[in-house]
């Protein structure tokens, strides 16, 4: 019974973990001109006001059921503040200090610091087959990533800002498997309520200082690719992909949960060519084949 409660679990896990990256990965066509007419601190308030507001309309009519009473809060404070919080600050503000290659490189390597940290922290020591597909993923991540170019920004500032969120996505990760006293909703829904408030009043700021402020509380009902946008990013990849995230972490481990990141590279570049019509190379195939075989041998084993 115990082994196929186990394979079972395995099984969900690694759906999850799949089905959130992909989501993540479809993320890009979704978001690709949002941002032309659109700070990301817009793009961000308003993805995680709605994907909050659905969250506690869900909650309010008992089509989810969240419970905190009597729970210590610490563990579930510190998984909403590492993700989205500090990981996004880090991303958005690297991102746009840095060119696309080389925050793509420093993205990459999120599957290799979360091995670490539940190696230090939760005394995780990975299989070899673990440490083996998280650094052929990794490689794979690379090679698609440096096929799009190899400009550098030489940004001090944008490569701390690319580490910062590094590192908060790996704390993320363990964070999540010790808040097991609380289920994957009332993980994401703390995750949501955290993000809503931090990103709504540093949107409001950042319009209060341009004096736009009418203009980005409209923008959704003018603009209807960043509403779109927003709709996709609040419910696919903030609500969505972020449950089964957590889901997949305390199924399967952090460790194995990793392995599955470079996939949303994979998916991206898919997207782009199918519905951009964006150009490719054969250093971009091979990168997405290696990503894949890094995926399979990290978990082939189980």
């Amino acid at each position: 019974m115990k082994t196929r409660e186990r394979k079972n679990n395995w099984i969900t896990g690694c759906l999850c973990a799949l089905t959130a990256e992909i989501l993540y990965g479809l993320s890009f066509v979704f978001t690709k001109n949002a941002t032309e007419n659109a700070s990301a601190l817009s793009l961000l308030g308003w993805r995680f006001c709605i994907a909050f507001f659905v969250m506690s309309l869900l909650a309010a009519t008992g089509v989810i059921k969240i419970n905190l009473r009597g729970k210590k809060l610490t563990p579930l404070l510190a998984v909403a503040m590492f993700n989205p919080v500090l990981y996004f600050i880090g991303e958005t503000m690297g991102i746009s200090r840095t060119t696309a290659s080389e925050s793509g490189i420093f993205l990459a390597c999120i599957p290799v610091a979360s091995l670490a940290a539940s190696a230090l922290l939760l005394h995780k020591k990975p299989v070899k087959a673990q440490i083996c597909g998280i650094l052929i993923t990794l490689t794979g991540v690379l090679i698609t990533v440096l096929a799009a170019g190899t400009s550098s920004s030489f940004s001090p500032a944008g490569y701390l800002c690319l580490l910062v969120g590094v590192i908060c996505y790996a704390l993320y990760c363990v964070s999540v498997e010790k808040a097991s006293d609380f289920s994957g909703i009332e993980i994401t829904y703390a995750m949501l309520a955290c993000g809503a408030f931090v990103f709504i009043l540093l949107a409001l700021a950042e319009s209060g200082l341009k004096g736009n402020v009418s203009y980005v509380l409209s923008l959704p009902f003018h603009d209807t690719g960043f509403c779109i946008a927003i709709l996709y990013q609040g419910l696919g990849c903030s609500a969505l992909a972020f449950f089964l995230s957590n889901v997949a972490i305390a199924r399967i481990d952090v460790n194995r949960t990793s392995s599955f990141i470079g996939i949303s590279t994979v998916v991206s570049m898919i997207a782009g060519i199918a519905v951009l019509q964006e150009a490719f190379s054969m250093c971009q195939l091979i990168g997405a084949a290696v990503i894949l075989a890094g995926v399979y041998t990290a978990n082939a084993k189980s």
